[in-house]
């Protein structure tokens, strides 16, 4: 099943398949249901058709990316980029991979470049801005040319496909430790096997019983583990961790702007609430992904000294005057 599925997906990506036989493997795929195997195929050819960033092998070793599905439509403002900020802040390096806004209002793009941060570098400068603030972000259309044949019959269907289970595992910088949130939690097992198969480091893919592709401060998340090439299945439940369940309407986001001054309330300890208890939950799990936190407990105290210090907020303004140096 992998050799074949690689096969099609070096057909389409060479756009050597005709575009109505691309269309139907992939509306296939869509209605059996994509296994580990084919999931774990077209990362390999997708990621061997991108654009990627040129570092030494140390670094590349320490990256981690927080990144989610879409497609939750919570309506939630951008958790996964301001967790990611604020671990780049706790001495972890952080290669984001993302887009502008396709199911929400504000995509990781938009919101990261409202708060002031040049999202507009080659890979070079890419890289350096990683190697100087810990922190990199990779728009995903530039890093994946291919995706032009791809493109046109992803707007033909009403209903997902593949890619956008892949785009969260093609990270051009080749990240090998993943924080990655889902849509459902049926693709759980699929996704870490995927991951697995392709020799991962450390990753976690979570999925919130009130369907986020977030850890929820809403209710209990569902998540599957990947350590040391082992798997493991667990429920991560808030009130353990001494949180309060919330409304979903508590942590709603709206466009960029709004998003982004989320962001900043929260790293100026002005938001000391919902918004800011789920960004502790995420922010704890990708310290323990990471190998940074033990465990989650102790990710969420570091996530609070991040915050509670001005950590965080002060790690923001260094990035955001870097990138624009650069």
């Amino acid at each position: 099943m992998f050799n074949e599925a690689k096969e099609k997906f070096e057909n389409i990506f060479n756009g050597t398949m005709p575009e109505d036989e691309a269309k139907n493997y992939l509306v296939e795929l869509y209605q059996r249901g994509e296994s580990a195997e084919e999931i774990a195929a077209a990362v390999e050819v997708m990621r061997s058709h991108s654009i990627k960033l040129d570092m030494n092998e140390e670094l590349r070793a320490k990256l981690i990316d927080v990144v989610g599905t879409g497609g939750d439509k919570s309506g939630s403002f951008n958790i996964s980029s301001t967790v990611a900020l604020l671990l780049s802040s706790m001495d972890c390096y952080v290669a984001k991979h993302g887009s502008r806004a396709i199911t929400s209002n504000s995509g990781s793009a938009d919101m990261l470049e409202t708060l002031g941060i040049n999202l507009n570098l080659d890979p070079k400068k890419q890289v350096k801005l990683l190697e100087e603030t810990g922190f990199t972000f990779m728009f995903a259309i530039n890093h994946h040319p291919a995706m032009k044949y791809v493109m046109p019959i992803r707007k033909s269907l009403d209903h997902r496909t593949i890619f956008n289970i892949l785009g969260p595992l093609t990270n051009p910088a080749g990240a090998q430790k993943y924080l990655i949130g889902v849509f459902s939690d049926d693709f759980l097992s699929r996704i870490i096997s995927a991951l697995q198969l392709l020799d991962t480091k450390s990753a976690v893919a979570v999925s919130s019983k009130d369907g986020m592709d977030e850890i929820s401060i809403c209710d209990v998340t569902y998540a599957t583990m990947l350590k040391d090439q082992r798997t493991t299945d667990f429920i991560i439940d808030p009130q353990e961790y001494g949180f309060s369940l919330a409304p979903s309407s508590a942590i709603l986001g709206g466009d960029a702007k709004y998003n982004a001054q989320i962001t900043l309330d929260i790293f100026d300890t002005k938001e000391k609430g919902a918004k800011r208890d789920i960004v502790l939950l995420n922010a704890a799990m990708a310290f323990a992904v990471e190998g940074k936190a033990r465990d989650m407990q102790e990710g969420i105290e570091m996530a609070k000294e991040a915050i509670d210090s001005h950590r965080a907020k002060k790690h923001l303004q260094t990035i955001v005057k870097t990138s624009n140096l650069l």
